[in-house]
C-alpha cells in the first residue's frame, strides 16, 4: 500500500467514524462535502508539520545562523504554524467564495458579460497540467508580493503585519507568525484571486502546500542560499532573511522602494521588475529597530506571547499603543 492509499484511507476513517457523524449531530447536514475536503486539509497539515520537522528542524541544527536565545518564542511559533497548517482556515473560505463567485458569474453572463479566466487566454493550456499548475503558482504569487508591499507600506496594516517581523529568533515556524485580522485579509484577497483566474478547489489545496512549504523553508534558522542566479529564480533563506533584516527589511526607505526590500514570497522575479531587490552576502539579524534598547531603538514591547502579540497589534491597529506615534517618527527618519 502506497502513501496515496494510506492517506485516502486515513481521510476516509476519519470523516466516516468522526466528523460526518459530528457534522450531522449539529444540524450542518448541507457542509458535509466541505467537511470531507476539510479533512483531507487537516491531513495535508500534519504531513506538512511533520515534513518540516524531519527534514528542517535537523538543518537548523547542523548549519543555524544564529543561536536561537529564546527556546519560547520557536515554540511560541510552532502554536502558529498548527494553527495555520491544521486547520481549513485558507480552503474554508475558498469554499465560501466559490458559491458567492459563481452567483456574480451568472449574473454577469445574463449582462452579455464574459468573466475573465486564465485558462482562456491559452486554449490548449488545460492539457499540459503541470504547466497550469506553474502559471497559477507563478500569478498567485504576482497578487501576493503586491498584498505583502501594502502591508509595509500602511500604517495601519504594518501595525499588523509588524506581528511576523518582531521575531528576533526567525525559525523554521516563523512563516505562520501573523495577526489572525491579517491572515484573515490575506486568505480572502489570495481567494478571491484564484477564484478569478479559473483555479479550482483541489488545485488551490496543492497550490497552497507548496507555497508554504517554500516559505517554511525561507524562514528557517539555517546558513543556506541558492547562488548567484538561483536566488534570482526563488526566494531562498537568506534573501528572506535581507526582508526580514533590522533596519533593512522594512524600516528603509529610498527611491524604488516602499518601506524595504525582498517582499516577493517565492519568485524574486518581481522584486527584480518592481525596484526593490537587495541582494546581500550577510546572514542578518531579524527584527525591528524599535525593539532595540535606547538609543537604537525604543524598546518597543510586541508580546511575548501568543495572547499577547494578538492583543497589542489591535493596540497599535487602534492607535492606543502610547509609542505608536515615536515609532512612526522613528521609522520615517530612517
Amino acid at each position: 500500500m502506497n502513501f496515496l492509499d494510506l492517506f485516502a484511507n486515513a481521510q476516509a476513517w476519519i470523516f466516516e467514524a468522526i466528523v460526518q457523524p459530528l457534522v450531522f449531530q449539529i444540524g450542518l447536514g448541507e457542509f458535509v462535502e466541505d467537511a470531507f475536503h476539510g479533512v483531507e486539509w487537516f491531513l495535508m497539515g500534519v504531513c506538512e508539520l511533520l515534513l518540516l520537522f524531519i527534514v528542517l528542524r535537523p538543518l537548523e541544527a547542523l548549519m543555524p545562523v544564529h543561536k536561537i536565545s529564546d527556546p519560547y518564542a520557536r515554540w511560541n511559533d510552532f502554536i502558529y504554524t498548527a494553527l495555520h497548517r491544521l486547520g481549513i482556515f485558507s480552503v474554508l473560505i475558498f469554499l465560501l467564495l466559490d458559491p458567492m463567485l459563481d452567483s456574480l458569474t451568472a449574473l454577469a453572463h445574463l449582462q452579455g458579460v464574459n468573466p475573465f479566466n486564465l485558462e482562456n487566454l491559452w486554449p490548449g493550456m488545460l492539457e499540459h497540467p503541470v504547466l497550469v499548475f506553474l502559471v497559477y503558482l507563478l500569478v498567485l504569487d504576482f497578487f501576493d508580493y503586491w498584498y505583502h508591499r501594502a502591508e509595509h507600506q500602511f500604517n495601519w496594516w504594518w501595525a499588523l503585519h509588524s506581528v511576523h517581523h518582531s521575531q528576533r529568533n526567525m525559525n523554521l515556524w516563523s512563516d505562520n507568525r501573523n495577526h489572525l485580522f491579517d491572515d484573515v485579509l490575506r486568505d480572502i484577497y489570495m481567494g478571491l484571486i484564484a477564484i478569478v483566474i479559473g483555479v479550482q478547489p483541489g488545485q488551490y489545496v496543492m497550490l497552497v502546500v507548496v507555497s508554504r512549504m517554500l516559505q517554511s523553508l525561507q524562514h528557517a534558522n539555517v546558513r543556506i542560499h541558492f547562488g548567484r542566479w538561483g536566488e534570482r529564480l526563488l526566494v531562498s533563506p537568506r534573501y528572506h532573511r535581507t526582508h526580514h533584516a533590522i533596519g533593512i527589511g522594512h524600516e528603509t526607505h529610498g527611491k524604488g522602494s516602499i518601506g524595504g526590500h525582498n517582499f516577493a514570497v517565492l519568485f524574486p522575479l518581481w522584486d527584480i521588475l518592481f525596484g526593490t531587490a537587495l541582494f546581500i552576502k550577510e546572514f542578518s539579524l531579524t527584527g525591528i529597530r524599535d525593539q532595540l534598547p535606547a538609543p537604537e531603538g525604543s524598546s518597543r514591547d510586541y508580546g511575548h506571547g501568543f495572547w499577547s502579540q494578538q492583543w497589542l497589534g489591535i493596540q497599535r491597529l487602534l492607535g492606543r499603543d502610547r509609542q505608536s506615534a515615536r515609532n512612526a517618527q522613528h521609522i520615517s527618519s530612517t
